[in-house]
């Protein structure tokens, strides 16, 4: 049995850290340039260096991305980034751009390339096209079945890996190539700037009648006729390691801490029983549902994974997530009175009961006794977000441990 890595999204330092603590094997992230997510937080070359330093203290791998398709304007920046990422190190550089690859094989040498999803790998002469230029991993198109990927996997060399998404948001267009934004908006998906108009709420306008707008109703609410569900493949683990597949990878850089920990955490948890045993994890696929499903999703697909998409895949409905629990902090440490510290990212109160999630997958409900700010006031409830407070709950949070709220059904 192949045991795959588990890749996670790294959007800032302090999700990395919570990445690395919550049970990814390998992060990736991006810098402030040459990166597909341009609107993420993205790293300095401080952060990356202390996150390299953070993550691979603890046996982790870090890739950076850097899989925009260049410009004229963008190589001679290509270049001075890929100097400066030489000395830093990272186990590998994401790329999707021919020209852009040929520039880090030549000025990053001793650091492994990896063709990005991006660059819609659908077949293994493809592969071997960009293994004989010296790729070492290739992430295939989201458009590819398992058997297709199983096929690859026979007709490739055995040191050439495969990585693919197990878990995400889906694109509308083929391998994340979409023109849609740059179209309607003129920020361009391709150079990091997607304002992700797929999940826009449209109407028909006939040529002959401009102003009138016909709605694509499936319902009173109109249609979102491009708006996928996510990807959501860990009650599906065997297939995906018969397939072949040397990293599972989640997306999201642009998500919080929250989802991060839920996704590492779970597919991590999955993938150590599944490999002891079978059984234990076959019986354990509710409860990988459930803490999955303790983040926002747009519901939940296989996507090409077995076929052809089809409408049930969609959502035409809405666009909104589906959310839950609420993100309350993550902790700190404690204070000389024992009370958790955290920044706030949601208002909750006192009396309120939330759950301490835990990196080795324990969850604990507990009672919010007492909230005082950082200068010693007590608060009835913490209504201000990245307000640093010091909370008293009747169970023991610990550094790294996130607090979270379910949300009462609407």
């Amino acid at each position: 049995m192949r045991h795959p890595e588990l890749l996670i999204p790294a959007g800032s330092l302090e999700v990395l850290k919570i990445a690395v603590l919550y049970g990814a094997d390998a992060v990736y992230l991006g810098g402030e340039v040459m990166s597909l997510r341009a609107k993420a937080k993205n790293f300095t070359g401080e952060e990356m260096r202390e996150g390299i330093a953070f993550a691979r203290a603890r046996g982790v791998k870090v890739y950076v991305t850097a899989n925009i398709f260049a410009h004229n304007a963008d190589l001679a920046e290509a270049e001075a980034y890929f100097e400066e990422l030489r000395e830093m190190k990272p186990d590998a550089v994401l790329v999707a751009d021919p020209g852009i690859f040929l520039l880090a094989r030549k000025l990053m040498p001793e650091i492994d390339i990896h063709i990005s999803t991006q660059a819609n790998s659908t077949n293994y002469e493809t592969c071997r096209f960009w293994y004989e230029l010296g790729a070492r991993r290739i992430v295939t198109a989201r458009e590819l079945t398992l058997k297709e990927i199983r096929e690859i996997r026979d007709r490739i060399p055995e040191d050439l890996e495969i990585e693919a998404f197990v878990h995400g948001a889906m694109c509308i267009s083929y391998s994340g190539r979409c023109l849609l934004s740059n179209y309607l908006t003129g920020r361009d998906a391709n150079q990091g700037l997607c304002t992700h108009p797929c999940r826009w709420k449209y109407a028909l306008v006939e040529e002959t009648r401009p102003g009138l707008y016909m709605p694509l109703e499936e319902n009173e609410r109109g249609s979102y006729i491009f708006n996928s569900k996510d990807l959501m493949m860990v009650d599906h683990l065997p297939d995906l390691y018969e397939a072949g597949i040397d990293s599972f990878k989640v997306e999201g850089r642009m998500k919080t801490a929250l989802y991060v920990a839920s996704a590492a955490r779970t597919y991590k948890i999955a993938m150590r029983e599944y490999e002891e045993d079978p059984a234990l994890y076959k019986s354990r696929l509710p409860w990988y549902r459930e803490q999955i499903a303790a983040c926002t999703y747009r519901q939940f697909t296989t996507g090409f994974y077995y076929g052809k998409p089809s409408e049930a895949d969609q959502i035409y409905g809405e666009s909104t997530y589906v959310n839950e629990y609420r993100f309350l902090g993550i902790v700190q440490g404690e204070d000389a009175e024992g009370r958790a510290v955290f920044g706030q990212k949601n208002k909750f109160s006192v009396g309120d009961t939330v759950e301490i999630m835990k990196p080795d997958g324990r969850n604990a409900e507990t009672k919010v006794l007492s909230i005082r700010g950082a200068s010693g006031n007590e608060m009835p409830s913490a209504p201000h977000p990245k307000e640093e407070l010091h909370v008293l709950l009747d169970a023991r949070a610990e550094a790294w441990d996130i607090i979270r709220q379910k949300n009462k059904p609407s």
